[in-house]
C-alpha cells in the first residue's frame, strides 16, 4: 500500500473498521477514519490527537507490542485496553503493520471486543434457526460438511481451530492446530481432546474436565475467553495458550463447541524476561543510588585532611604498613583512641589497593540503633519482620567489589557479629525477609579504639571475629605521644579552616607551637581541627589565637617545656566545663557537649563523673 493513498482520507473512510495510521516516533495519530474517532472520541469528526491520551497506564505493554511489530513485521494483541472520552476502558483487540517507506508509522486497527462478543452472540442466535441436530449421526455429517465446506480457510488460518461433539469428542483439527500440538488427525478425531491436551494445569494440578470453559461452552451454551492457559503438546511439552470457545448449533440443538487457539509461549517468555531485566535495572539503579549517595557523602563531608601528616617514627611506621597491606586482600584492624585517624588510614589503604575504582563503604556500628543495625548491614526486603516498606541493600551489599569498613566494632551487638563473622567466611549474604543469598566479594577493614588487652578483658568484640579482623594490626598513637607532629598538623588544618572560611592565614608562632605541643589533646587530631577552626575566627592582626580550653594554663617559658600531670588533668576539665557551658549541660544529641568534643557520650559522663564536675561549675 503506497503512501499517497493511506493519505487519502476517502480511502480511509471507506473501510468500516476502526483504523488509523500513527506516528510512533512522535507520539502523533496522522489521522483515523469515522469509526476510529467515533469508538475513541464519541465524536465522528473529531480531530486526532496524542495516542498515548488514549493508553492510560497501558504505555508499558503498549511499547512491548511495538517491539514485536517491529521485529515480526505485524501483530495483534489484547493486552492494551484503552481509555475512551468518558474515561471508561475500552477492552479492544489492536493489529498494526509498518507503512513501506514511513520509517516509525504504523497502520493501526481497532476491534472493539464487547461490539466482537454480541455479533458472536448474534451468530449463534442466528445459527439456531439454521442449525440442528437429532443424533450422533447427523452431529457428525453436520461437523464433516462444515469441515468440507470451510477446508481451505480452516486450514490457512494461522491460529490452531478444532471442534468437539456434545459428548467431548473432537470432531475436526485443522493444520496449525496439529503442527502446534504435535497431534496428528488421527490421534485426536472421535478421542476425548480434553484428556489429551488439557489434562493439567500448568502447576501440575489435574484439569477435570468439569471445570474447563470449553467444556462449559456446549453444557451451559457459553461463549468464553481464556487469555492464559496451558495445552499439552503429544510430547508432553506444555505451550501457553489463549482461546475462545463458542458454542455450535445445528438446526437450534446444540451441538458441540469450536475451540480457537493461539500459541502465546514466545509472548509470555518475552514478558517474563522485560520484567526480569526490569526487576534487575531497578535492583542495580537502587544499588548505584545507594553507592553514589555514599560518594557524595564522602565527597561533601568535612574532613580533617586529605593525606597523612607527620614525620615523627610512628607516622613514617604508618604509612610503611600501608605500604605493605595495600596491594594484599588481608584483612586489617587499625586500634587507636577517638580522633587519631583511623577512618583517614582505612581510606589510604582502599585508595591505594586495586579496589580504588569501587566504592569505600562506611559503617559506624556506634551511629546505627541497635535494632537497625542488622538490617543497615545486610539490608532488608519489602515486608520483612522489621516492617520493611521498600527492598533496600545492605553495606556489605553496597561493598561488593569495594572495601567496607566497620568502624566502632566493638559497639556491634554480640549476636550481630557472629552473623557478620559468618557471611564474610562464607562470602554470601542474604537480606532480611529473603531466602536467596548474594555473592560477597569484599575487603575488610575494622576498627577499634579499645587495645587488644582491652578487647579480652572486656569481652565486646567476639574472639572468633577478633581473630577473623586483626590479620594485618596498624596501631594509631594518640596526638600526645608524637608532639613533633603537631605544628605540620596544625599548619595544614588552619589553612583547610581559613579557605574554607575565606579568613586570611594567621602565622603560628614559637609561643603558640609550644603551647600546643605541651597540650594533652584527649581529643587528638580531631581536637585540634576544632581549636584551629576557632582560631581562624578569632584571631586578628595576623597572628594566631589559640583557645585550647578554659583556664588551660600556657606552656612554661625556658628550660623544659613541659606540664605537670595536674595541670594535664586541669586543662582537661576545663575543656569539658567549657563545652558543657556552650551546649547549657546538655551531654548527649547533635548539640550536646559530647559531639563538641568529639567524644562518646559514654566517655564523657565517665570523665565528668571521675572529675567531679558539678552543675554550677557549668552553669
Amino acid at each position: 500500500m503506497s503512501l499517497d493513498l493511506l493519505d487519502s482520507d476517502s480511502l480511509l473512510q471507506s473501510i468500516p473498521e476502526a483504523v488509523l495510521i500513527l506516528d510512533t516516533t512522535s507520539d502523533r495519530i496522522v489521522t483515523w477514519n469515522a469509526a476510529a474517532a467515533r469508538l475513541l472520541t464519541g465524536q465522528d469528526a473529531a480531530e486526532p490527537s496524542a495516542f498515548s491520551h488514549f493508553l492510560d497506564k497501558a504505555m508499558a505493554r503498549f511499547v512491548v507490542f511495538l517491539d514485536e511489530v517491529d521485529h515480526r513485521g505485524h501483530g495483534w494483541t489484547r493486552d492494551v485496553p484503552l481509555r475512551t472520552a468518558d474515561g471508561s476502558a475500552l477492552k479492544c483487540e489492536l493489529r498494526a503493520q509498518p507503512v513501506t517507506n514511513r520509517q516509525g508509522w504504523l497502520i493501526l486497527s481497532i476491534t472493539d471486543l464487547s461490539a466482537l462478543d454480541q455479533r458472536a452472540e448474534t451468530a449463534a442466535l442466528a445459527e439456531t434457526f439454521r442449525a440442528g441436530i437429532v443424533n450422533w449421526k447427523r452431529t457428525e455429517g453436520f461437523f464433516a460438511e462444515l469441515e468440507r465446506q470451510n477446508q481451505l480457510i480452516l486450514h490457512a488460518a494461522g491460529e490452531g481451530i478444532y471442534g468437539v461433539n456434545a459428548d467431548g469428542k473432537t470432531t475436526f483439527v485443522n493444520r496449525a492446530a496439529r503442527e502446534m500440538l504435535g497431534w496428528t488427525s488421527e490421534d485426536l478425531l472421535g478421542k476425548d481432546i480434553h484428556s489429551m491436551i488439557h489434562h493439567h494445569h500448568l502447576s501440575g494440578d489435574v484439569y477435570p474436565s468439569h471445570e474447563c470453559p470449553i467444556y462449559r461452552s456446549f453444557r451451559f451454551e457459553q461463549v468464553h475467553r481464556i487469555e492464559d492457559e496451558v495445552f499439552w503438546r503429544k510430547d508432553g511439552k506444555p505451550i501457553r495458550v489463549e482461546y475462545v470457545s463458542t458454542p455450535i448449533y445445528d438446526q437450534q440443538v446444540l451441538a458441540g463447541a469450536v475451540v480457537i487457539f493461539r500459541d502465546i509461549t514466545e509472548r509470555k517468555e518475552t514478558e517474563r524476561k522485560l520484567r526480569e531485566a526490569m526487576a534487575e535495572v531497578a535492583a542495580l539503579r537502587d544499588r548505584l543510588e545507594q553507592e553514589n549517595a555514599y560518594l557524595q557523602e564522602a565527597i561533601t563531608s568535612e574532613r580533617a585532611h586529605h593525606d597523612i601528616i607527620g614525620t615523627s617514627l610512628a607516622i613514617q611506621q604508618i604509612v610503611a604498613r600501608i605500604d605493605l597491606v595495600a596491594q594484599t586482600t588481608a584483612t586489617v584492624l587499625i586500634t587507636g583512641e577517638t580522633g587519631t585517624g583511623k577512618s583517614l588510614i582505612a581510606t589510604e589503604i582502599h585508595k591505594t589497593s586495586p579496589r580504588a575504582k569501587r566504592p569505600l563503604i562506611h559503617f559506624k556500628c556506634s551511629s546505627v540503633a541497635p535494632e537497625e543495625v542488622e538490617a543497615e548491614l545486610f539490608g532488608q526486603m519489602r515486608g520483612a519482620p522489621n516492617g520493611a516498606t521498600r527492598d533496600k541493600p545492605g553495606k556489605l551489599e553496597l561493598a561488593h567489589g569495594g572495601t567496607l569498613f566497620v568502624d566502632d566494632v566493638e559497639e556491634l551487638p554480640l549476636e550481630i557479629q557472629g552473623k557478620l563473622l559468618h557471611a564474610l567466611q562464607k562470602g554470601a549474604v542474604t537480606r532480611l525477609g529473603d531466602t536467596r543469598e548474594k555473592p560477597l566479594d569484599i575487603r575488610v577493614i575494622a576498627a577499634t579504639s579499645l587495645s587488644e588487652d582491652a578487647v579480652r578483658r572486656t569481652g565486646r568484640i567476639r574472639e572468633d571475629l577478633h581473630l577473623f579482623l586483626n590479620v594485618f594490626p596498624i596501631t594509631c598513637p594518640a596526638l600526645r605521644e608524637r608532639p613533633e607532629d603537631v605544628p605540620l598538623l596544625a599548619s595544614h588544618l588552619l589553612k583547610i579552616a581559613c579557605r574554607r572560611l575565606n579568613r586570611q592565614v594567621p602565622v603560628i608562632t614559637e609561643r603558640a607551637v609550644r603551647q600546643m605541643q605541651a597540650y594533652d589533646w584527649p581529643g587528638n587530631v580531631r581536637e585540634l581541627r576544632n581549636v584551629m577552626e576557632r582560631a581562624a575566627i578569632v584571631s586578628r592582626d595576623g597572628k594566631l589565637v589559640l583557645e585550647l580550653s578554659a583556664g588551660a594554663p600556657e606552656a612554661p617559658q625556658g628550660r623544659g617545656s613541659f606540664v605537670t600531670e595536674a595541670q594535664m588533668q586541669e586543662m582537661v576539665r576545663n575543656n569539658i566545663i567549657a563545652a558543657l557551658r556552650e551546649t547549657e549541660g546538655r551531654v548527649s544529641g547533635d548539640n550536646g557537649a559530647a559531639a563538641l568534643l568529639q567524644i562518646k557520650p559514654t566517655t564523657l559522663y565517665s570523665r565528668i563523673k571521675s572529675f567531679g564536675i558539678q552543675q554550677m561549675d557549668w552553669a
